[in-house]
């Protein structure tokens, strides 16, 4: 967690904490937006021993926050101006908000985005009456469009968050959070442009200042933190587009302007945290966040765990759920390392029959939850191999002392990010010259002991030349197993597979195995 490095208080936060204040308390949101829930997470809350509060702004109509500064802004507007009608760029959830507004108010509204921006969004702002432009690869390439359009057609900008009239409607969130909790020991808020943390820091400053705001942001994404350990605005020379909500290379003017003076810490969260959170967001009220929307969960659960702290009340602001459905895949798989509840490793050992069961025997009961190998050489086999972890740190140095003390060549590859994105799926390839390989496709059980049980099975009798599987939480494991079965044993090996009782498919003969995987 990065210290802020704010100036002292002094007259000129005062006088501009009572001109947001005086703005917030005179927005014209709720027209649009409504008064968004703040649930007490009980599991969360459990399990961080603390007091986990959730303040649904995914619940809006438009499932995001920015409906609020978006509507303030242009209800703002003289009819001269409204006549001309509104521009904007945005990722994504400004862009619905300024559609909503334009269609209540009766305006036209141009919506220039990134050609990144999340389908669902995309589909949204055409289906509220807006005008979709889709351009450039990142916000910033949007925004200078969007300028472009708007000088050349008298059009009205309405920034996505460098405004002080955005600012104000997005600091109604926090109004209504000490409304709802006036003893709240800290917020968490996302940063992206700054415009929710400008306006929701001012609130917070002005109503109960001994609350902490915290801002939180993508590692990957750092405009806000950037600037506050530089005490100055600086573009970052790229950005991180998982959490594309908040992926901006600078942070506003005024938001800096206004959020420096307030802001009690920020913290910074990896991709897999925030994957990790959103899981957490779906197991306690089954909602669905984009990736920027479980960002101050994030944010909490690792100022929690650094801080050691505990019997506090702590809001994170779940600003937004308009999430590609074709990103489910690799949150989910990137969830349980988020929560360091898995490691991923690479083991060497003996390419010899029964080397996998005594490497699996040393493992014990453990949940191996990935395992991937293909035959390379007749001295040593290089499998890839994920293991659930349940006791954090301590239990990850036991596994990895336990197998190096029996004699593995282990690497820890749970952090290493190319192991994560490519190498577990790339693990394999041709084998030429391999004799007597049969491929089998298998349906384990999903639990503890269910490969050792395999092999248990097979016995010694033959090699295994490869072994590919991953846990997907079905109920049955998929498995892809080569054996090297001489031809005069093949009756002998089905016969050992059918006492298995595992359901099993030979796949010999299937051209994929043939083509990308075989041994002719």
């Amino acid at each position: 967690m990065t210290p802020p490095t704010r100036p002292a208080a002094g007259h000129d936060t005062a006088r501009l904490l009572e001109g947001y204040r005086a703005r917030i308390e005179a927005a014209k949101v709720y027209d649009v937006a409504v008064v968004s829930a703040l649930e007490e997470a009980r599991k969360l809350s459990q399990r961080l021993d603390n007091r986990v509060l959730l303040k649904r702004e995914d619940q809006q109509s438009v499932h995001s926050f920015k409906l609020r500064g978006a509507y303030n802004r242009i209800a703002q507007l003289s009819a001269a101006e409204r006549a001309r009608g509104v521009i904007t760029a945005s990722a994504g959830n400004h862009a619905q908000g300024v559609a909503l507004a334009a269609r209540q108010l009766g305006l036209t509204a141009w919506i220039v985005m990134p050609r990144t921006t999340p389908g669902v969004k995309v589909d949204s702002v055409r289906a509220l009456g807006g005008k979709a432009i889709l351009h450039g690869d990142a916000y910033d390439d949007a925004r200078e469009h969007a300028l472009a359009l708007a000088a050349d057609k008298g059009m009205t900008l309405v920034h996505p968050y460098d405004d002080p009239d955005v600012i104000a409607g997005q600091g109604t969130v926090g109004r209504e959070l000490l409304e709802q909790c006036g003893d709240l020991d800290a917020v968490f808020v996302p940063v992206g442009g700054g415009g929710l943390l400008a306006g929701v820091a001012a609130w917070i400053k002005s109503a109960r200042p001994k609350t902490k705001v915290i801002a939180v942001e993508p590692d990957d994404s750092n405009c806000f933190d950037a600037a506050m350990r530089a005490g100055r605005r600086v573009v970052l020379p790229q950005v991180g587009l998982f959490a594309d909500g908040v992926a901006v290379r600078q942070v506003g003017e005024e938001n800096f302007r206004v959020a420096r003076h307030l802001v009690d810490g920020c913290v910074t969260v990896s991709v897999d945290e925030i994957c990790a959170a959103t899981r957490d967001l779906f197991y306690e009220n089954r909602s669905l966040p984009e990736p920027a929307g479980a960002l101050a969960l994030a944010g909490l659960k690792r100022w929690v765990h650094e801080k050691r702290v505990s019997g506090r009340t702590l809001a994170a602001i779940v600003s937004g759920a308009n999430l590609n459905f074709d990103r489910l895949r690799h949150i989910a798989e990137r969830a349980e390392l988020g929560d360091e509840a898995e490691m991923l490793l690479a083991v060497t050992i003996p390419e010899q029959p029964g080397a996998y069961k005594r490497f699996l025997k040393q493992i014990g009961k453990r949940l191996i939850t990935e395992f991937n190998y293909r035959y390379s050489s007749a001295e040593a086999a290089h499998i890839f191999v994920g293991i659930r972890i349940t006791d954090g740190a301590e239990q990850r140095a036991a596994v990895l002392a336990g197998l190096r003390d029996a004699g593995y060549d282990v690497v820890d590859m749970s952090g290493n990010e190319m192991a994560k994105l490519h190498v577990r799926f790339m693990v394999g390839g041709r084998c030429p010259g391999l004799a007597d390989e049969r491929l089998f496709r298998f349906e384990f059980p999903e639990r503890p002991g269910a490969a050792l049980d395999f092999l248990n099975a097979i016995g010694s009798r033959w090699n295994i030349s490869l072994f590919h599987y991953r846990n997907h939480g079905a109920a049955y494991g998929r498995v892809l197993c080569g054996l090297q079965v001489p031809k005069r044993q093949w009756a002998e090996c089905r016969r050992s597979l059918d006492a298995l009782g595992y359901a099993y498919v030979e796949e010999s003969d299937n051209p994929a195995y043939r083509l990308f995987l075989g041994t002719d």
